[in-house]
Parts: C-alpha cells; sequence; structure tokens
C-alpha cells in the first residue's frame, strides 16, 4: 500500500524470513562464527540462544548457506516430541526407510546408526538442527546424546545444534543432563542490536527495497530502539506499521510520533490518563460548603 509512496519496490519490513534482506550484525556475526568452530573436525553439540525474535534463525540459516556440498541436514522445527518420534524425525530428514509398523527405539537408533556410518564412509558429514529446543524433554535430550556417542578417533559422526530461547540454557544445567552439557563444544546467547545497530538494520532494509533515502529520522531512530529494545521481529512490525501511518498522513519522513503511534498500534501500549487530582463529587460538595461558609459570615457580620 505505502511502497509507491515511499519509493519502494517491495515491503521492506516483512516478518518473514525472505534472504534478500538478511542483516547480519556484529553480534550475529559473531554468532554464526561460534557455530562454525562448533562444527570443527571434533564438534559435538553447539548452542545457539537468544530472546523471542533476535535473529537466531537468520544466522542458522546463514550456517546452512555456506554449508559445503557433502553435508547432509537433518533440520527438525517441531521438537515437542517423544523419544520415538524424535528418531522416526530424524529417520525422515536423512531419507532412512522404516516400517511405521515396527518402530521401536532400538530399530530406529540402528536405522540411524548405519546411515551415519554409511554418509562417513563416503565422505558426508551429517548435522541434526533443533529450533525452539527449549521444548524438548530431558529423556529426549539424552536419546540425543547417546545418538552422538558413535564417532572415529577425530570426529563426532553426529553433530547437533541446538538453537532456543534463554530457557534452554537453564534447561541444560540439570543434573541429569550434566553428560550433554559436556559435550557442548561451542556455544553463544545471541543479544538484540545496540542503537546504532537499529540504525544500520532499518536503513539496510530499506535500501534492499529500493530506497537509498532516509526515511526515518534520528529521533524515530531511537523511538523505535526503545519501544524494540534491538529485536529485530519487533523492529520490522514497528516500521511497518509506521511507513503505513506516514503514508496515511502523507509524510514523506517518519518521525518519533509516528513510531510511538505504531507502538500503541503493534505493542498496545497506552497512552497514560489524565485523571483529576480530586474524585468529581467534591467540587459540588466544596460549592455548597463555600456558599454555607459566605451566609453565616454575612449573618456574623450583620449582628
Amino acid at each position: 500500500m505505502y511502497t509507491g509512496f515511499f519509493g519502494l519496490t517491495s515491503q521492506p519490513f516483512s516478518i518473514a524470513p525472505n534472504p534478500d534482506f538478511m542483516y547480519l550484525g556484529a553480534r550475529h556475526t559473531e554468532a554464526l562464527a561460534h557455530l562454525r568452530y562448533g562444527l570443527g573436525e571434533a564438534g559435538g553439540f553447539v548452542l545457539l540462544t537468544g530472546e523471542v525474535g533476535t535473529g537466531k534463525t537468520t544466522v542458522s540459516r546463514c550456517l546452512l548457506a555456506e554449508l559445503p556440498s557433502n553435508t547432509q541436514v537433518a533440520f527438525i522445527l517441531n521438537p515437542t516430541l517423544s523419544e520415538l518420534e524424535l528418531l522416526a524425525a530424524i529417520c525422515d530428514e536423512l531419507k532412512i526407510r522404516y516400517k511405521k509398523t515396527d518402530a521401536s527405539l532400538k530399530m530406529l537408533t540402528d536405522k540411524i546408526t548405519a546411515k551415519l556410518l554409511k554418509n562417513h564412509e563416503a565422505g558426508i558429514n551429517t548435522i541434526l538442527i533443533i529450533d525452539e529446543a527449549q521444548h524438548l524433554q530431558p529423556a529426549v535430550l539424552e536419546q540425543l546424546r547417546l545418538l552422538t556417542n558413535l564417532e572415529t578417533n577425530t570426529k563426532k559422526l553426529l553433530q547437533v545444534i541446538l538453537i532456543g530461547q534463554p530457557e534452554l540454557q537453564q534447561l541444560l544445567q540439570r543434573q541429569d543432563l550434566r553428560q550433554l552439557a559436556q559435550r557442548i563444544t561451542a556455544r553463544y546467547h545471541l543479544m538484540p542490536l545496540t542503537l546504532a545497530e537499529v540504525a544500520y538494520y532499518v536503513q539496510h532494509r530499506l535500501a534492499v527495497a529500493g530506497c537509498s533515502r532516509p526515511v526515518f529520522n534520528q529521533g524515530a531512530i531511537n523511538k523505535l530502539f526503545q519501544l524494540s529494545g534491538g529485536i529485530p521481529r519487533l523492529l520490522n512490525l514497528l516500521c511497518d506499521r509506521a511507513l503505513l501511518g506516514g503514508y496515511s498522513q502523507q509524510k514523506a519522513l517518519i518521525d518519533a510520533k509516528l513510531v510511538e503511534q505504531a507502538g500503541r498500534e503493534i505493542l498496545a501500549i497506552k497512552q497514560p490518563e489524565l485523571k483529576a487530582a480530586l474524585p468529581v463529587w467534591v467540587f459540588p460538595v466544596l460549592f455548597l460548603l463555600c456558599v454555607v461558609i459566605g451566609v453565616l459570615a454575612t449573618l456574623f457580620l450583620t449582628k
């Protein structure tokens, strides 16, 4: 709707993970470096955590894009599974055939083990990526650890990347998961964008959408940072709604007021309500009291 008004070729702040608009800040780049290191020759488990909307999926997509061709990846997006369901999901991702009617933990584990050995002999690395891993049950995590027991003298035959919210770190501190925690070769907690990065982020996405001129003034950038806390997903929502507001008011430059209005609509931020210092009923009572005092004063003076 507003793209033509601002000279844009597409919507720059869609929350869809479009790789054309990918922005890697300093912290995203650092997170990617930790993932690369963790997937080194001796790598076992790699841990990437961060608050909702900080860009964990963006980092994982960057990693997938640069993996060599001799890599087979199993990507699990819904980890609310039992041990048996997890093994079945891994088999499905790795194109392992099995009879569902005969599926058991042992049978599926044997199938996966055979596949890992076959990939290793063919020079193929096998990586398992689990998103929203904070939902994994301890028993399922223990099953994952057992899968990584298969190894050569120099490397694990299955490397696992766990991506999740901060609760995942707390989960891995459990005493019964200490063996898995000791196998994490790299971990990184992704923080939100800084104020300077918010400015770069907004301008980058606008430039990709065909607009190189400033659209958000510094006051708007400051307000975006304040309302979003530097979380990219919230930035997208706020910027998109602020652009819509600018279009509806025919303002070519977005200011803090438009961003604040977008925040009220998107984040349900309420304007402070102006309240009277005293209840409404007090005022007529005070008026009557003044009248009574006036009458009494008149009577006193006439005596």
